[in-house]
């Protein structure tokens, strides 16, 4: 593969029920940058659905792992192999409880922040040094846990806040492709502008 080919994964859990949960934000973006690009998920490849669009020059495959999160790690070590693809090619987008609704972060590298699906992916990729988009999703009311949380759709009002999210971490994913990394970062880190 050409150095300009990117892989960006968005993170979330196959199936109809879990299609607007908080935790599925990261298939949410991958959503939004396909309709940006005008291609669709039509193939299953490495246990995700995958499809792929040339954008100014470059090729930008986008996938949403079908393993469940917990297993998401499967998927995105089964494309970096498949696309021989370096680390810094690698753009995981996924919900994030530490961050308020309407933010969102773009890191070179960390932990997992206690998100699953991203304790997956650094297991089986053996590094945390990999981009990460980071979408918040914020904390739990009162004494609701984590899990069920995170399983819980989106408001209606929530949506019109994750909507223009979306839209924004659309263009930084696009960003990143296009001017790297340090770029993305500088333009799109911290709240909705």
């Amino acid at each position: 593969m050409p150095e300009n080919t990117f892989l960006i994964v968005g993170l979330g859990n196959p199936g109809r029920e879990y299609r607007e949960n908080r935790h599925n934000i990261g298939f949410m973006l991958v959503d939004q940058l396909a309709l940006k690009l005008e291609t669709r998920f039509t193939r299953l490849q490495s246990k995700s659905l995958v499809s792929s669009a040339i954008y100014r020059g470059n090729k930008i495959i986008l996938a949403k792992p079908q393993t469940y999160m917990n297993l998401s790690g499967q998927s995105v070590q089964g494309l970096l192999r498949f696309y021989k693809l370096p680390l810094t090619n690698l753009l995981i987008a996924h919900d994030d409880l530490d961050l308020p609704p309407g933010t969102i972060r773009i890191r070179p590298d960390g932990g997992s922040a206690g998100q699953k699906g991203m304790a997956s992916i650094l297991e089986r990729l053996g590094t945390d040094e990999f981009p990460r988009l980071r979408l918040g999703i914020g904390r739990p009311p009162g004494q609701m846990q984590a899990p069920d949380y995170v399983l819980q759709d989106f408001s209606a009002a929530e949506m019109t806040v994750i909507s223009e999210t979306l839209d924004r971490a659309a263009d930084a994913a696009l960003t990143f492709v296009m001017e790297g990394l340090d770029a993305a970062m500088n333009k799109f880190n911290g709240a909705a502008a």
